[in-house]
């Protein structure tokens, strides 16, 4: 199989990224909160915008876009980055490209100098639960009602948080 890379995108790459993001919103309308329709009508500002607030990850394999992720503040807290925005292309699931952007974002976080990263995911949800928890990510106390109702993750989501200093579980590299 080939080498899965992930690389942060510049402000100027930002139709890659509305691309990415776009055909997540098409696939995956399930899992996000913005729709398609809304996105796509939006001008090159606005994407430009999107692209300054937070650090945009995408990952490829063979020179193909097969996966992004984003990483930016969490409620102006300085010390806690979040992960979010996080999805794969299909055919691409279960390869490896969902740890990649999740060991990529954490090394951002940990470059940007934040102690933490959060990662939200929904209480009913054991697959996501078991994913983050296995990159070393805590459940917190932190709850917050489902932006996006589904059947799989119930009507809660938690913030699991993953330390980026000292022990990091199964992120050795960041």
């Amino acid at each position: 199989m080939s080498e899965i890379t992930v690389r942060p995108l510049g402000v100027d790459e930002w139709d890659q990224y509305r691309s990415m993001r776009l055909t997540a919103l098409t696939e995956s309308p399930e899992a996000f909160v913005a729709s398609h329709a809304d996105e796509a009508a939006q001008p090159e500002d606005f994407w430009r915008a999107r692209m300054e607030r937070s650090v945009r990850l995408l990952a490829e394999r063979d020179g193909e876009a097969v996966g992004i992720a984003s990483v930016g503040d969490l409620d102006g807290q300085e010390e806690i980055a979040q992960l979010f925005g996080l999805w794969v292309r299909p055919e691409a699931r279960g390869t490896g490209v969902a740890a990649h952007l999740v060991r990529a974002g954490a090394r951002v976080a940990a470059d940007q100098g934040r102690s933490h990263l959060y990662y939200w995911v929904g209480t009913d949800n054991g697959r996501a639960v078991a994913f983050a928890s296995s990159f070393g990510f805590r459940p917190t106390e932190h709850r917050r009602p489902m932006r996006v109702v589904s059947e799989d993750d119930g009507e809660e989501e938690v913030a699991m948080t993953l330390s980026l200093a000292g022990d990091r579980g199964g992120l050795p590299d960041v």
